[in-house]
């Protein structure tokens, strides 16, 4: 009997092979490969892991593997698609407004020319060629250069924005604005700030590889289990099992209540001094008393011929004036930026009390009123300086002498700048003392 070779079977397991020193474990279809330096390579749909064990981010995108950052991708669409939409609207906006011939920007009441209109054509006709390299990052623009347009055009929308603060003060109390226009004007240029932020975040986000709740860069995040080809298993040392910010829920509780540094404290309380001599001087004049060589019922009168509402006029004659009355809660809300009762809700808060208290409440305020009065203050506490050096002439305005306006000035806008700069300074200290845990906080990340 003769004996017949019998034929070769096809492997089913893993096969070994010794490669220049390194050891690789390859399945039938020859997907998944692990090295010993590491180095893990998953093909056709699989991971790759390079660098210590880290995943890349065109890696994660061909498998379909959350990463850190995992969302950064579905976040860039969405905030490049609704820039995209505001910058149409804010030029449509722009064009029509010029073919009225109505003036987009004014200088207190006064129109500034039709011609500045093009500027907001300008902003929309760069974001509309810029968002779209933030949308999808490619090597064509570098990435340098898409961040450096982004923040010029959040910049110059700011500065197009400036001045929304009084609009919506003047619009509560009374129930109008100087120019409809320039309040639109300044309303989609805010929105345009909120969301040329939001692209721009998300764009460094997927450009540089940080986590977008955080903003570090975290290692060896995990390869799931899920995304590995079907086959024998082959594990290495070099990926440990930490999950991902896109597989993990977001943390709700936040970092523990704490007060600002003694310094920014110092600020604040600064800040928060800078108004009492203004709410003394509004105060003053809502009962009846004269200061700067005005009475209170001249001012009265005054503000009814300069359009104020019936509500200010009514508080004004019961000796309440608005503004002195936002002043106080401008030094509530600062004071509550560099304390933890602003970060979690006091005991007098009542039904509120002991709940964190959302970021959003105290900053929006705070952050709008800080890139509002601190420029609009700075140019007034500019003027002051050079009125009081006789570089600039004063008008006395509504008040006996010169010298009586310019002690206003002093009392009203030094107060603006004082307090307007230590208001961002409290805003940015909050806004990172209250910043969200990361559920990632402590696997490698370098911030």
């Amino acid at each position: 009997m003769t004996n017949v070779p019998r034929a070769a079977e096809p492997s089913r397991g893993p096969t070994m092979a010794e490669d220049d020193g390194r050891s690789t474990a390859h399945d039938d279809d020859g997907r998944s490969t692990a090295r010993d330096d590491g180095r893990i390579t998953a093909h056709d749909g699989g991971v790759t892991a390079h660098d210590g064990g880290r995943i890349t981010a065109r890696d994660a995108r061909t498998a379909g593997v959350p990463v850190p950052g995992g969302g950064r991708r579905t976040s860039s669409h969405r905030a490049g698609y609704a820039t995209l939409g505001w910058a149409l609207v804010y030029g449509g906006f722009g064009l029509v407004a010029t073919s009225a011939g109505s003036a987009l920007f004014h200088r207190a009441a006064e129109p500034l020319p039709v011609a500045l209109n093009w500027v907001v054509v300008a902003v929309a006709a760069v974001t509309v060629i810029t968002v779209p390299a933030a949308v999808r990052p490619g090597p064509r623009i570098p990435r340098a250069v898409v961040l450096a347009t982004l923040a010029g055009l959040c910049a110059v929308s700011g500065v197009a924005a400036f001045g929304l603060l009084m609009d919506v003060i003047t619009l509560v109390f009374a129930q109008t604005v100087g120019s409809w226009t320039g309040t639109a004007n300044r309303a989609l240029a805010a929105i345009g700030v909120v969301l040329l932020v939001a692209t721009a975040r998300a764009y460094r986000s997927a450009a540089y590889g940080t986590c977008p709740r955080c903003g570090s860069v975290h290692t060896s995040p995990a390869v799931p289990s899920a995304a590995l080809p079907a086959g024998p298993s082959v594990a290495s040392p070099a990926v440990p099992p930490v999950a991902s910010p896109a597989a993990l829920p977001v943390v709700r509780g936040g970092p523990e209540p704490v007060p600002a540094s003694r310094r920014v404290r110092l600020t604040a309380y600064l800040g928060a001094a800078a108004f009492l001599p203004y709410a003394a001087m509004k105060t003053t004049w809502a009962l009846g008393g004269t200061f700067a060589g005005v009475g209170g019922a001249e001012m009265t009168a005054t503000m009814e011929r300069n359009g104020a509402s019936g509500l200010m006029l009514t508080l004004e004659r019961w000796g309440v004036d608005v503004t002195a009355l936002l002043a106080a809660l401008g030094v509530f809300l600062i004071l509550g930026l560099v304390r933890p009762w602003g970060q979690v809700f006091p005991r007098w808060t009542f039904a509120l009390r002991g709940r964190r208290v959302p970021r959003w409440l105290p900053l929006t305020p705070a952050l709008v009123g800080a890139a509002s009065l601190a420029p609009y203050g700075m140019v007034g506490l500019v003027y002051a300086v050079l009125g009081t050096a006789g570089v600039v002439a004063v008008p006395r305005g509504d008040f006996p002498t010169p010298g009586d306006a310019l002690l206003v000035i002093w009392f009203g806008l030094g107060a603006f700048a004082v307090y307007g700069v230590a208001l961002a300074v409290a805003a940015r200290s909050y806004l990172l003392r209250t910043r969200p845990v990361c559920p990632l906080a402590g696997t490698g990340a370098v911030t």
